[in-house]
């Protein structure tokens, strides 16, 4: 009897490494992509597939940034951008995540607007494409509120300096997808 048990284990194993050893091998080469990308660039192709960023809203858009160098790697040099643009809505980040519920438990997030301008330039006029947006928790309308239909106004449409961040908390029993929609460079 214990013949029989030794091998379903030692079948067991043969197959787990075998189906582990041939992922492996599809990740590294980038099996069926044919763009020759890495580990990390099919992990994250995997997860964006999944659709995290627009579930959760967490990931930083513009965190794989960097600035040029010029030959010697010491000066930076600004990005070039379309049409002489001193800043996009690319500039403006949006992290946002589940906080403490309420003693009611209603869920609540906290939202993170940040402006992240290579540039070093000021952002007025924030607006957010953001539904029906409501809250149990009221939030300061300086700092946030909607105008309209997947209208929300950030900061009461004031300059947000180069570097800053925003933050409120809100409530609801659903995390509100939030988009930047337009800004206006100071």
């Amino acid at each position: 009897m214990e013949a029989p048990s030794v091998r379903r284990i030692a079948v067991v194993v043969f197959v787990t490494v075998s189906v582990f050893s041939i992922a492996l091998v599809a990740v590294l080469t980038d099996f069926g992509g044919g763009g020759g990308g890495t580990l990390t660039d099919t992990m994250a192709a995997v997860s964006l597939s999944r659709g995290l960023d627009e579930v959760t809203n967490t990931f930083l858009p513009n965190s794989h940034r960097k600035l040029l160098t010029s030959g010697n790697g010491n000066e930076r040099v600004e990005p070039n951008r379309i049409w002489g643009e001193k800043c996009s809505k690319s500039d403006v980040v949006i992290n946002q995540g589940p906080t403490a519920p309420l003693p009611s438990g209603i869920p609540t997030y906290t939202v993170e607007i940040m402006n992240m301008c290579v540039s070093g330039c000021d952002i007025s006029g924030i607006h957010l494409r953001c539904g029906w947006f409501s809250s149990a928790r009221l939030i300061n309308p300086k700092l946030f509120k909607r105008l309209r239909y997947n209208d929300c106004l950030v900061n009461d449409g004031r300059p947000l300096i180069n570097g800053a961040t925003i933050s409120f908390q809100y409530a609801n029993t659903f995390l509100y997808p939030l988009s930047v929609s337009s800004v206006v460079c100071v």
